[in-house]
């Protein structure tokens, strides 16, 4: 018999509303959106857009929307998104850019999700016999390398070749608040060298719904055409937009709890003889290589431990501001026995 779940390790997508947050969509005022009218979701706009350094945000239900209409604005048919290994913009928003945008990504080597920025410049590509380089897309931190952080330094230097090149720089900052807290900076320190910025409200920061793109407002004048498109006009979206200002300004300071749990969870992981790569736990997910990760994941959720096997011998850990330090204690004992 499966027992009830004690920990869901799945991702931070998983949280559920706070008391804060259900109150806040009651009471939240509401308008037609796609008209550009509700007086919430402008709030959010704004409140996102100046945090990140920019003058105008777009609020979408999905991280993968933000990106794909940032890679829209950027880019023309038949164009090349250079992009780092393992980056979600491919792994995991289902060949998108190719469908929408007419585009193929390019993808240069990126150890611990680091792309060195000379990769960078050696990616681009302006031959008449190739596809030709329409965007530099980097993702903060990076999921698939374990919750990585790109150094200030590298942002820099890479923002570099994206100015000596005339190529636009789109960040996917699903998780770059992690990023920021792990780094002990303010926000725009990383977002405000980038000509657009996906900030994803629904993970580490506890929202129900929804991302927000940034950048000039004349770029997010062209994707609310292109976030319609999609089918992200929302209409009265406040109440949502309502729940994600409270994750917005409650949410950061909860996210070095989530860091120092995944250490924990990774050491405890270690100890049970389990392989991880302890230098890739910088924030608030953890990797091991677990044989027949598919079996041992559903072994796991017999006994009321959630995760995500997401290759034969790899599954994925994601700590978030509902895994409080019981609740991880009861995980380890499942995942340790």
């Amino acid at each position: 018999m499966t027992l009830p779940v004690l920990a869901d390790l799945r991702s931070d997508t998983v949280t559920t509303p706070t008391p804060a947050m259900r109150e806040a969509m009651a009471q939240a005022p509401v308008g037609d959106d796609v008209y550009g009218e509700d007086p919430t979701v402008n709030a959010l706009q704004a409140e996102v857009a100046r945090l990140t350094g920019h003058e105008a945000g777009l609020f979408m239900p999905s991280g993968t929307m933000t990106n794909q209409v940032a890679i829209a604005l950027h880019t023309r048919r038949g164009e090349e998104v250079i992009c780092a290994e393992g980056s979600h913009i491919y792994e995991w928003e289902l060949g998108m850019m190719a469908t929408f945008s007419g585009v193929v990504p390019r993808f240069v080597p990126a150890p611990l999700g680091v792309p060195a920025p000379e990769d960078v410049r050696v990616a681009v590509r302006r031959s008449v016999h190739q596809s030709p380089s329409g965007v530099i897309v980097l993702e903060n931190t990076h999921n698939k390398a374990g919750g990585t952080i790109i150094p200030p330094e590298v942002l820099h230097q890479i923002r570099a070749v994206a100015t000596k090149e005339g190529l636009p720089f789109h960040l996917d900052g699903a998780r770059v608040y992690n990023a920021a807290v792990a780094l002990g900076v303010e926000l725009h320190e990383i977002t405000g060298m980038f000509d657009t910025v996906s900030v994803c409200l629904s993970k580490g920061l506890g929202a129900p719904v929804g991302s927000v793109l940034t950048g000039s407002a004349a770029a997010m004048k062209q994707a609310h055409r292109y976030r319609k498109m999609m089918g992200g006009g929302m209409r009265q979206a406040g109440v949502l937009a309502a729940a994600a200002l409270v994750a917005l300004r409650e949410g950061p300071a909860r996210l070095a709890e989530d860091h120092r749990r995944a250490h924990v969870l990774a050491e405890a992981l270690v100890n049970a003889g389990f392989e991880v790569n302890l230098a890739a736990v910088q924030t608030n997910i953890v990797y091991a290589a677990v044989p027949g990760a598919a079996g041992r994941a559903a072994a796991w959720a017999q006994r009321g431990v959630l995760a995500n096997a997401l290759g034969p011998e790899s599954v994925r850990f994601v700590l978030h501001h509902q895994i409080d330090d019981e609740a991880l204690d009861r995980a380890l004992e499942v995942l340790t026995a």
